[in-house]
């Protein structure tokens, strides 16, 4: 079987050299833990989005969580969300008491709705967490002006849109905060676990970074509760340092895929990402929607090439949020949509010959009666 997914050893062999230079500067130089590594790719990813402040923390659903703490979001309080997005959004709202409440989404680009957005607000909403998902940037002006007739702060959930931009603004630079994944498969990624929270602001700076160490300012002494223990590790922190320097690379291989894409299906009548105006699309994942989902899948499954669905079930209809009371047929379009999407293999260094081959078998499952 031909499983076309990334595989960081492709990427390892392509830069063995410069990862393991940084896992020996790391080593030779004596911090393991909130060293001269994590300082730097801190500067240097704040720097990279034009803001003054980022906190590089364990993981991407601690940058969320810690990022509400850090805004004032606890017990309670409702923050409005998606329900087509990877369950960590979810879990990190619920994890301090929160309340998640989903808006629906456009059919065409799958972003929030904005306007269910503003319809599901309630006295005890408090903020803000639109997806930037797979890739491209939701309508951020739309969300401020919400925002501010409400008096609600907004966090951007950016694991999926590293470097994306809409209307030439960088996603992060939108909200109050932002929070970042690096995951191994993300736009950036490690070679372990990783996040970071960036923000304009020195208080939500200042919360987030006593919230990573206990609530600490100083070794040894809590000035608040509850804190954490969520530090982004000195290697992962030298390795996405020196990736940083690549990112535009990365994000140039994943259009040119995505191009070719959209070249070798445009006559098909399989439905392709849609941008939207003004945004430039990353492409973390690539993907297509179609009725006969099933049917495609395994046509391409006997073909030896196995694909994904990025997400087949919506947060809302998980059994592990079944006490948020939400029902069938309560977000129709992103219940519609979860039953049709699929993701073709995206990954910068995808072999043009290899992606020949999925859509090739596209094509003839597509022409199939």
């Amino acid at each position: 079987m031909t499983q076309l997914v990334w595989d960081y050893r492709d990427e390892y062999e392509r830069e063995r050299q410069d990862i393991l230079d940084a896992v020996d500067a790391v080593f030779r130089s004596g911090r393991l833990i909130l060293g001269p590594s994590v300082q730097s790719f801190e500067t240097d990813f704040a720097s990279f989005h034009g803001l003054p402040y980022c906190t590089g923390v364990g993981n991407g659903t601690d940058a969320l969580m810690l990022a509400l703490r850090a805004l004032g979001v606890g017990p309670g309080d409702e923050v409005i969300t998606v329900a087509n997005t990877a369950a960590p959004t979810v879990v990190a709202i619920d994890a301090i008491g929160a309340v998640p409440v989903f808006a629906d989404i456009d059919p065409a680009t799958y972003l929030i709705d904005v306007e269910h957005a503003a319809a599901v607000i309630t006295p005890r909403t408090r903020a803000l967490l639109p997806v930037h998902l797979y890739g491209q940037c939701a309508d951020m002006a739309a969300l401020e002006r919400l925002a501010a007739e409400h008096g609600l702060v907004i966090l951007e959930d950016c694991a999926q849109a590293h470097g994306a931009r809409r209307g030439g603004r960088m996603a992060g630079t939108w909200g109050r905060a932002a929070a970042f994944s690096f995951y191994p498969t993300k736009v950036l990624g490690a070679y372990g676990d990783g996040g970071a929270v960036v923000t304009p602001d020195e208080e939500v700076h200042a919360n987030v970074r006593r919230l990573r160490y206990y609530g600490m300012e100083d070794r040894y002494y809590v000035t608040s509760t509850p804190g954490y223990n969520s530090r982004l590790d000195e290697v992962q922190a030298e390795i996405l340092r020196r990736k940083l320097t690549r990112l535009d690379d990365y994000i140039a291989g994943r259009r040119a895929v995505a191009a070719r894409y959209a070249e070798g299906l445009a006559d098909t009548d399989l439905a392709l990402p849609v941008t939207e105006p003004g945004n430039d699309h990353v492409y973390y994942v690539y993907v297509v929607r179609s009725s006969r989902r099933a049917e495609i899948m395994e046509s391409l499954l006997a073909r030896g090439i196995q694909l994904n669905i990025s997400y087949p079930w919506p947060v809302h209809t998980m059994t592990g949020f079944a006490h948020l009371g939400y029902r069938p047929g309560s977000l129709p379009v992103t219940e519609r949509v979860a039953t049709e999407i699929f993701s073709l293999p995206m990954y910068p260094s995808l072999a043009a010959g290899d992606q020949e081959k999925v859509i090739d078998a596209l094509r003839e499952a597509l022409a199939a009666p």
